[in-house]
């Protein structure tokens, strides 16, 4: 029986380790590949006319946007975007403020794109091994091909790896991810984002300057409108972002101070959180003034 025993425990504890490097190398293994594209170059000044001032980067992400929204032309826009140098970029993305307000901005408009024209590609959305909608690497900028958890989970949220509910980050992280990552990870961005569903935050066009404001109304309206407060039973279930990305928020306990702080459950309040069933029907044009 002890001879037995001794077995099982070897083999549970080769199991074990069997186990954690294949989580090691799911983890590792989903880090972007980001394949260079050939450039031509662009010339940014050519888009003064939009507004009559002076065109960098950022304000190209909020024309494309706008284009996107109003259904009007975009394609010069879009190629611009992706024909301008990563040195172009880096340089005219130089304060936080301008970093969310382009990625931001890219993001949305490339997912409304995308789906407006191919919507059936939202139908492989999960799976875990080889690419999916957001995984694949589909769209350009300054030369990189990047995928939306590029974009995301690479650039915004620091590498940190998706499937870790934002408590760890990727164990390969390209140079690329750190040349662009923004200086500190922003949790209001989880309710900024439109990733194509019902369930998703609406779309708002952030702008340079107004970028913080926006991000607060965006989370304020976001949390109000998807909290479901119950002070008899001291509950609340809200959006299941926040189990996602708990990480993101310092935990359940941040998550609380967060919906304390945007309104959506009272100031003296600690109730305990469930979350709800995030609806993954498309739904598209969906946005909203701030």
């Amino acid at each position: 029986m002890i001879t037995q025993n001794r077995v099982q425990m070897r083999y549970g504890r080769k199991l074990s380790i069997v186990a954690a490097l294949c989580a090691i190398f799911i983890l590792s293994s989903c880090a972007g590949s980001y394949p260079e594209m050939y450039i031509t170059g662009c010339n940014i000044n050519d888009f003064d006319h939009l507004t009559g001032q002076q065109t960098d980067a950022v304000l190209l992400s909020v024309y494309l946007l706008q284009h996107v929204r109003d259904d009007l032309p975009f394609v010069e826009i879009s190629d611009c975007i992706a024909n301008m140098s990563m040195q172009q970029l880096q340089f005219q993305l130089n304060t936080e403020e301008k970093k969310k307000t382009f990625w931001l901005n890219i993001y949305n408009a490339y997912v409304q794109i995308l789906l407006m024209e191919n919507p059936e590609l939202f139908e492989d959305r999960n799976s875990w091994f080889g690419y999916n909608f957001f995984s694949t690497p589909q769209v350009v900028v300054a030369g990189k091909k990047l995928s939306f958890d590029d974009m995301e989970h690479g650039i915004m949220r620091r590498s940190t790896h998706k499937l870790s509910l934002g408590y760890m980050r990727s164990f390969r992280i390209p140079d690329i991810e750190k040349q662009l990552w923004w200086d500190e990870v922003d949790p209001r961005i989880h309710f900024a984002l439109n990733c194509g569903a019902s369930s998703c935050p609406f779309i708002a066009v952030f702008e340079p300057g107004r970028v913080e404001e926006q991000l607060d109304i965006t989370t304020k309206n976001y949390l109000n409108e998807t909290t479901e407060y119950n002070s008899q039973r001291n509950s609340a279930r809200v959006t299941r972002l926040m189990s996602w990305f708990r990480g993101d928020f310092g935990g359940l306990s941040g998550a609380k101070e967060m919906l304390r702080k945007y309104g959506a459950i009272p100031e003296d309040s600690d109730p305990k959180l469930s979350f709800q069933e995030y609806d993954w029907t498309l739904e598209l044009g969906n946005y909203q003034e701030l």
